[in-house]
């Protein structure tokens, strides 16, 4: 079994739970990748690793059975990044606090390990959005796992974001912005701006606006076969996208369209987890001195 180990930062606190982690999987005789950016990260806390090998993405990365995601949410999405249309199956092990994506624990590795062994899990396949446009943008990665969003670049006047579903007018956005979250990112940025929080495996986009000049334009949901486009107008002629963590500029006469990436990110979810679980944690359900 090949089994690549991907970070892009974590915790002092968590070096311990990284030796424990590799420790457990060479006692399985597993053939261990550290990606650059990983091995960056155990150079930085002094960590010296043995029997692994150097990690070349482009080369490699299609012939890993697993590819282990070590820190936050954040570290998760770059990783399927990183997988692209490979679908190799990512395990998320958080190095903080509970995640929406890295559900893996400090305290269950072991337990993660060994279950990966034992071929005790399900593979959740998340929808990933895809943005297509006559430039190339995100040097190349053009699909995000959580959300595509347009925003105004500066401080001052609002932008008007006309929308179309499969060439259909829908609306003109009067906002600071737009985002196209999938399922997965109705949890992000989406939900802190009014969306609607969206089962994992619906198949479905949600169109949720940034702070709306017209009070009564509310999220809208659709569905993820649909091809969306957009035009945006506004004072200055330069606007900012963002896919995901990642972010660059457009001009005004850039025509955008987002439409569902014709592959997914398969997340390795073992024994007794559900997204409900992991919902009303994060979220602070059911928290009231009624009950």
């Amino acid at each position: 079994m090949n089994i690549a180990i991907h970070g892009i930062g974590f915790p002092k606190e968590f070096v311990p739970h990284v030796k424990e982690l590799i420790a457990h999987l060479q006692e399985q005789k597993i053939s261990i990748f550290f990606t650059e950016a990983f091995s960056k990260s155990l150079k930085k806390h002094h960590v010296k690793i043995e029997s692994y090998e150097p990690l070349l993405p482009k080369s490699l990365i299609s012939e890993m059975d697993f590819v282990l995601s070590v820190g936050g949410d954040g570290t998760l999405l770059d990783t399927v990044c990183l997988v692209g249309s490979h679908e190799i199956p990512i395990v998320g092990i958080n190095s903080g606090r509970l995640g929406f994506l890295a559900t893996v624990a400090k305290d269950d590795i072991q337990q993660a390990v060994k279950s990966l062994i034992n071929q005790e899990y399900t593979i959740e396949k998340r929808a990933l959005v895809s943005v297509h446009t006559d430039k190339q943008l995100f040097n190349g990665v053009n699909f995000g796992l959580n959300e595509f969003t347009i925003h105004k670049r500066d401080t001052s006047s609002m932008i008007t974001i006309h929308t179309y579903i499969d060439g259909q007018y829908l609306n003109s956005y009067w906002a600071d912005g737009l985002i196209a979250a999938t399922p997965t990112g109705s949890t992000g940025y989406s939900l802190s701006c009014g969306g609607p929080l969206i089962s994992p495996g619906a198949r479905n986009f949600v169109l949720t606006p940034v702070s709306p000049h017209n009070l009564n334009v509310r999220p809208m949901i659709i569905s993820d076969e649909c091809e969306i486009s957009f035009k945006v107008e506004g004072r200055g002629e330069k606007f900012l996208v963002s896919l995901d963590s990642r972010s660059t500029t457009i001009d005004a006469s850039d025509e955008l369209k987002i439409k569902k990436a014709p592959f997914a990110a398969c997340l390795v979810k073992f024994p007794g987890y559900h997204f409900f679980d992991t919902l009303r944690q994060k979220l602070n359900w059911g928290f009231d001195m009624r009950n």
